[in-house]
Order: structure tokens, then C-alpha cells, then sequence
């Protein structure tokens, strides 16, 4: 706990917390803080070999709420609760067989894998 009295930076501090707590939701303002995938989901992508595999948090999301899309190249996740929607594109780092991907989705955590397509090859000029 901070003593005012010895911190001449006491206003500075309180104002930034001030600021923090609003931007985030903290002070309780109703609709901040739900416009979507934001600082509580984490999407990782992992490249396996030929598998890609990509983990994303969904806290609250209920499995039948979620839709996949894939073209190959982006992933897009998009979900819906009660008062929240979740939409996020994450671009894949490799092309992928968009008819190989399996999901499941347990406690949370959805988890999606690819088969990884060949780079595309070089064609030699003669």
C-alpha cells in the first residue's frame, strides 16, 4: 500500500489506476469490457510438422455457439453469449487443407488442427 503523504507521483498513480480500471471495465460500467475476444482469450498457433494446430481460450462460450471458417490461409472463430460476441481472424502462417481440420472444444478450450500444405513448388526457367 502506497503512502501518499512521502509520494510526490501519488496523483499521476491514482490517475493512470483511474484510467485502467475504465478501460478495462473494472469501475463497473456496464457494456465495457464485452466487445469481444479482447484480454481474456488467447490464441495460440503451433506448427507440428505437417499439422497445424491452433488453441484459443473461449471463457463462457458454450461449444453449439461456435462457428469455423477456414479459406486456406485465415481462420475465422466467432462465438456469441449472452451479452458478448467473440469474432477474431487469425491469419495461419502456412497454407492449410481447409477439409482436413477437426476441432473439439472442452472446459473452455477450443483446439483446431490442420493438415499443412506442401510450399509451393519453384519452377525452373530454361
Amino acid at each position: 500500500m502506497r503512502d501518499d503523504r512521502d509520494d510526490p507521483f501519488g496523483d499521476i498513480f491514482d490517475e493512470i489506476e483511474r484510467m485502467m480500471s475504465e478501460m478495462t471495465g473494472a469501475a463497473g460500467e456496464p457494456g465495457v469490457g464485452d466487445a469481444g475476444f479482447g484480454d481474456e482469450t488467447h490464441v495460440a498457433v503451433y506448427e507440428e510438422g505437417e499439422t497445424l494446430r491452433l488453441v484459443a481460450d473461449l471463457p463462457g462460450v458454450d461449444k453449439g455457439a461456435i462457428d469455423l471458417q477456414c479459406d486456406g490461409s485465415t481462420l475465422t472463430i466467432a462465438a456469441e453469449t449472452a451479452g458478448r460476441r467473440f469474432d477474431e481472424r487469425v491469419r495461419l502462417p502456412v497454407r492449410v487443407d481447409e477439409h482436413s481440420a477437426s476441432a473439439s472444444f472442452n472446459n473452455g478450450v477450443l483446439e483446431v488442427t490442420f493438415d499443412a500444405l506442401e510450399p509451393s513448388a519453384d519452377i525452373d526457367v530454361e
